[in-house]
Parts: C-alpha cells; sequence; structure tokens
C-alpha cells in the first residue's frame, strides 16, 4: 500500500486515495509520452521535408541512390510505430541518411 504525507503524519492511503493517486500519476504520464512524441514527430517531419526534393522527377539520382533516399524517407516515417511509452520514444535509433 502507498503511502501519504498529510499533516505531518505518514500514512498508508486509502483505496480511494490510492486510486486517485495512481490516475493522477496516469494522466501525468500520457502527457509526458504525448508531449515527447510530438517532439519526435516534428523533428521527424523536418527531416521528411528537407529531402522532399528526391520524389521530384527531375531529381539528380542515380535509381539505386534514389531506393537508398527512399528507404531512408520510409524508415523515417515508421519511427513512430509502436512507441507506447516515453522510454521507447527516448530510445529511438535515427535513421542514417543517405550520403
Amino acid at each position: 500500500m502507498a503511502k501519504i504525507h498529510y499533516h505531518g503524519v505518514i500514512r498508508d492511503m486509502t483505496p480511494e486515495e490510492e486510486q486517485e493517486h495512481n490516475a493522477f500519476q496516469a494522466e501525468i504520464e500520457s502527457r509526458q509520452f504525448a508531449g515527447e512524441l510530438a517532439s519526435l514527430r516534428s523533428k521527424r517531419n523536418k527531416l521528411l521535408l528537407d529531402c522532399d526534393w528526391i520524389e521530384l522527377p527531375n531529381a539528380p539520382l542515380t535509381a539505386s541512390i534514389k531506393i537508398e533516399w527512399q528507404t531512408y524517407r520510409t524508415n523515417l516515417r515508421n519511427l513512430t510505430n509502436g512507441l507506447t511509452t516515453v522510454e521507447q520514444v527516448e530510445a529511438v535509433i535515427w535513421p542514417t541518411k543517405p550520403e
């Protein structure tokens, strides 16, 4: 059972207090995850925008280089798939940009 410090006394939380505390903690974690995910998506979207030019029909790329860029872009788009925790967002490994 969780403890609470109330008016200078440490005591066990009532089931209702513990439920409220757990709901509050879950809300904090949810908001933190949403913020971290939004930050990751913003960076990812910037990287995608920076290489939009490779999709132009007259982009000066060989077929094999174009495939490398397309793979890079696909990996960027898939970066957020399956992420459910702040720890997973923080552990994301960014794909390597083609030369």
